[in-house]
């Protein structure tokens, strides 16, 4: 069973071997000149190959959806499709182990080729990466470190399991992609910033890199702020507050900020950035405000980054063997 499942799959294996051994080659004969720069230039990483930065970033990103959508909708699809799943089953071969054996080998290929292409971009743009000090950002996150191989693992057992229920290949494709794009939205915006409870940072409001002042419709003024950059830390939100933890009110606003408060409409009034900036009226203002209130930040900081990627890595992978056995149930219970 795991020669004919090799047989059925060995094109898709070549292909995606062919195409990491040229992102291999790319990669390889780019890297050198990156640590160079680095070394020698860092501020201008940013401009040095833009457009392969952007590929790269990309390539990784897709790559377990794309692998889910021709790897794993197919794989069993096709097969009832054209009925060759009954052929198998009368080889001695027992519906269990047909798909286990299918999930199993195909499954494995498939993380590797994404988890590959992950490492190889990441030695790639180490140095970059040194220099944005970024990497706990929702984008970078899910493209380095061990992610991507739980993505792949999940994206394949989403469409080959869709594939199963469904029985044919192109409603299997869009399922894993749909469902592929939800769940990394969902884990990303909802579920990661909770994997730990965020740390609390005070700061005064000249450590922030942003103060915005905004006028409702009816008038009042309220005040945001743009959290920090904190080096490969995770800024969820900035918040201004006294020490009892209450922000200020728009009545606060209008005596201490007069110039801002008056005059109707709606929108930004206002925006100061840490250093110097233009506009001694919102700089009074700021200042004003900073005597009685500050910033709380909340940030999951670049401790935690490993941890992270292991709690995400073996949530995607749970979902991956969920799937797997909820296949094996359909195809031993429902498939007929």
């Amino acid at each position: 069973m795991i020669r004919l499942a090799w047989r059925q799959f060995r094109t898709e294996a070549v292909v995606a071997v062919v195409g990491l051994v040229v992102v291999a080659i790319v990669l390889g004969a780019t890297g050198p000149h990156l640590v160079h720069v680095f070394r020698t230039a860092p501020s201008q990483l940013t401009n040095t190959y833009r457009t392969l930065q952007g590929a790269a970033a990309v390539l990784v990103l897709v790559a377990p959806a794309i692998l889910g959508i021709f790897f794993g909708a197919p794989l069993v699809a096709r097969e009832l499709e054209t009925g060759t799943f009954r052929l198998a089953w009368t080889q001695s071969v027992s519906r269990r182990s047909w798909v286990v054996v299918k999930f199993a080998l195909v499954g494995l290929v498939t993380s590797g080729v994404a988890g590959g292409l992950s490492l190889m971009v990441a030695w790639w743009a180490n140095p970059i990466n040194i220099v944005n000090a970024d990497r706990f950002s929702p984008a970078n996150f899910g493209m380095f470190g061990v992610v991507p191989f739980g993505y792949a693992l999940f994206a394949f057992a989403l469409g080959a399991t869709a594939g199963l229920v469904f029985g044919r290949t192109l409603p299997a494709m869009a399922t894993t992609l749909v469902g592929y794009v939800a769940a990394r939205l969902a884990v990303t915006y909802w579920i990661r910033p909770h994997f730990e409870a965020p740390l609390r940072l005070s700061l005064p409001l000249s450590k922030l890199s942003g103060l915005g002042f905004t006028r409702s419709p009816s008038g009042p003024v309220t005040i945001g702020a743009i959290p920090p950059n904190i080096p490969n830390a995770w800024a969820l939100s900035a918040s201004i507050v006294d020490d009892a933890g209450h922000a200020p009110t728009a009545r606060y606003l209008a005596r201490v900020c007069p110039t801002l408060a008056g005059g109707p409409g709606s929108g930004a009034v206002g925006v100061t950035r840490s250093g110097p900036a233009p506009g001694g009226g919102i700089q009074t203002c700021i200042a004003r405000i900073a005597t009685k209130f500050h910033a709380v930040v909340t940030y999951q900081p670049a401790s935690r980054y490993w941890p992270f990627q292991a709690y995400e890595t073996a949530l995607f992978a749970v979902v991956a063997l969920a799937l797997a056995a909820l296949s094996v149930w359909w195809v031993r219970h429902r498939l007929v």
